[in-house]
């Protein structure tokens, strides 16, 4: 070939290999997930990657400009199989709907996987382990899908059969429950739950530890079900005021601690169920806050072998609910010692920061309402304050006080390391706030005018 009929065939030939080369797709994220060895890191750099995603070695799995890994609406997003992955900043959205197939944003089913700082969207469940053991689940952001009922949602951190979790720092909103059931050695710490049914649900998970979380405007806070040995701490509950609407909730649990919380402005700040259930168990209530709930602790029964001490009950409407009536017993080994109430009206004479005579938790219009609930209609009325009064000036018809507090505190004592709440300020009581201060400047200035005129 001569070299004038090369050059003019030449530009043809590149400009055939560069169809060619454009003609080819890039590999998807599972083709290039299948080109890794077990070890390997693989980073995906932005982009829209379609799902359904399986994970079946060891690799690291690193986003980069959130990358988002997309169900388009069908089963679960991601699932990981072996064990020793790290799947971390990704974007992972819209899972299928299927409850009986429990569609998921991501699915583990294997040991020491680290799920972080990732963001679920439109997921149905969010984070599910299934006999999973030692995997971290950390600083995840999880949204459920707010059209669905309550009842139709998934949960968005879920473990079954999974022990020695650590979950840690993640936010999860609009799901049904964050769930933890059958297993063992489980820390919760440093999470928020919002909008969903229970903040937090505990099932025959034993051995846990659950610090400084926010559970707030929950159905229920959280509800601690059939297990034992359980640190309950510097946790925040507040808001739950929907059906239930309970901050913290014992049902049959054992050998609980529960200290330095705060429940406030909750319907019911503890509710008690058959806590403890063993009959060499214990439950210790201390230093805990509970303030503004409609009733501060309510108990089905009276709570034997539990110690409440050095608690702040602060302006509940009903410090404390004795279903059915009756009260606690110190020959049952139910014990309130050094606690603060806001209806304490006893002294300090030595100044030792204790009351001088015991606090007696008792009132005629909450002995009523404890018998028969639909009575709580006439609250805030001045029917009550008249039987009040009544049961102050003739002690014969005073009911016997549900239980005494031998040396209750003058001043309430609030928990260290709380983590913070950040409530909006709602509209009407801004421009409250705004009238008034407009009124006073007026007030003020007219006040003043009238000086310089007198």
């Amino acid at each position: 070939m001569s070299v004038g009929s090369w050059h003019s065939i030449a530009p043809v030939l590149l400009l055939m290999v560069s169809l060619t080369a454009q003609a080819q797709p890039a590999p998807s994220l599972q083709e290039r997930l299948a080109a890794t060895a077990p070890g390997d890191t693989l980073r995906v750099v932005g982009g829209v990657h379609p799902g359904p995603l399986r994970i079946t070695k060891p690799v690291v799995l690193l986003g980069v400009d959130a990358p988002v890994i997309d169900g388009r609406g069908r089963g679960t997003v991601v699932t990981i199989e072996a064990p020793d992955v790290v799947l971390r900043g990704f974007v992972i959205r819209n899972s299928g709907r299927s409850l009986d197939r429990e569609d998921a944003g991501i699915a583990v089913y294997a040991d020491r996987v680290t799920i972080a700082e990732n963001r679920l969207e439109n997921v149905l469940f969010g984070i599910y382990l299934r006999q999973a053991d030692s995997c971290h689940i950390l600083r995840n952001t999880i949204e459920g899908d707010p059209s669905l009922d309550t009842p139709r949602r998934g949960d968005l951190i879920r473990l079954w059969y999974s022990n020695d979790v650590l979950i840690e720092g993640n936010t999860t909103r609009h799901g049904r429950d964050v769930v933890i059931w059958f297993a063992r050695g489980v820390v919760l710490r440093d999470n928020t739950m919002q909008f969903g049914r229970y903040g937090l649900h505990f099932m025959y998970s034993d051995s846990a530890l659950v610090e400084r979380n926010r559970m707030l405007r929950n159905s229920v806070g959280a509800y601690l079900m059939y297990s034992t040995r359980l640190t309950f701490r510097r946790n925040l509950l507040a808001y739950n005021r929907h059906a239930s609407a309970i901050g913290v909730g014992l049902k049959d649990m054992d050998e609980v601690t529960v200290e330095e919380n705060v429940l406030v402005d909750n319907e019911i700040g503890i509710f008690i169920d058959n806590s403890p259930r063993a009959i060499d168990a214990q439950i210790r209530y201390r230093g805990n806050v509970v303030a503004y709930n409609d009733i501060g602790v309510q108990a089905l029964q009276d709570a034997p072998r539990s110690t409440f001490e050095d608690n702040s009950f602060l302006e509940n409407y009903e410090q404390i609910d004795l279903v059915g009536g009756g009260r606690f017993s110190e020959a049952n080994g139910t014990f309130w010692r050094r606690n603060y109430w806001s209806d304490y009206r006893g002294y300090d004479a030595d100044r030792d920061g204790y009351g001088d005579v015991p606090y007696r938790a008792v009132a005629l219009f909450d002995a009523l309402t404890d018998r028969t609930p639909a009575f709580r209609l006439f609250a805030f009325s001045p029917a009550v304050q008249a039987l009040e009064l009544a049961a102050r000036a003739f002690p014969v018809i005073r009911p016997e006080p549900k239980l005494t507090d031998p040396t209750p505190r003058m001043r309430p004592r609030l928990p260290e390391g709380l983590p913070a709440v950040h409530q909006p300020m709602r509209p009407t009581l801004a421009l409250a706030g705004l009238t008034l201060l407009l009124m006073g400047l007026w007030t003020m200035g007219r006040a003043h005018l009238r000086r310089l005129h007198g």
